[in-house]
């Protein structure tokens, strides 16, 4: 008679994570948002808004974040370690287009200074921004980010069931924070920056 055995998950080094996740937040707090802000087509959202529509604006970056998230998950702990930061540069990246695609829609300008872009990145997370954008607001911002990952994260080791829940979660979270934005502009008013 054959015994098959059940394949065991390789062990993860938590401490290593937790360190990895500390590292991680502390760059994109430290230069990391700027960076991917910086490298945004903010004249191409303008005119993808113009074209599509608001709704079918986001409707694109939720599917594209949700994209990432399904590759991610897709073949469990081997796509899992490579994917997870492309994922999180990508659902940013995702983010911030759907916070620029609704400051237009409502203010009529297309360009935004990164302060005043940031603290409606930071209010559609409900994170304080106050007066100025500090580096606590990027940390507190980059952990409620790394915490929409994270929460996920043990359900993408699965491969396939993983890509499912890892491309949900991310679809979800953009289509999220466009209503969050949304409630933030009266109905029918421009508003100025």
């Amino acid at each position: 008679m054959i015994k098959l055995r059940r394949p065991q998950l390789p062990k993860l080094n938590f401490s290593k994570a937790k360190t990895s996740l500390k590292d991680g937040l502390q760059h994109l707090s430290q230069g990391g948002f700027k960076q991917i802000y910086s490298h945004i087509d903010q004249l191409g959202i303008k005119k993808g808004v113009d074209r599509l529509g608001l709704d079918k604006f986001v409707m694109q970056c939720a599917l594209l974040a949700a994209g990432s998230g399904a590759v991610t998950g897709l073949g469990g702990i081997t796509t899992m370690l490579i994917g997870v930061p492309l994922d999180m540069v990508n659902l940013i990246t995702q983010q911030f287009r759907v916070t620029m695609a609704v400051s237009y829609y409502h203010t009529g300008s297309y360009h935004i200074g990164f302060n005043d872009f940031f603290k409606i990145v930071a209010s559609s997370l409900k994170v304080d921004a106050g007066m100025s954008v500090s580096k606590k607001v990027m940390e507190e911002v980059a952990e409620k980010l790394m915490l929409n990952i994270g929460t996920k994260t043990a359900e993408r080791l699965v491969p396939v069931v993983g890509a499912v829940i890892g491309g949900t979660a991310n679809y979800l979270f953009i289509k999220r924070v466009a209503d969050n934005l949304k409630e933030k502009y009266p109905k029918g008013k421009l508003v100025k920056i």
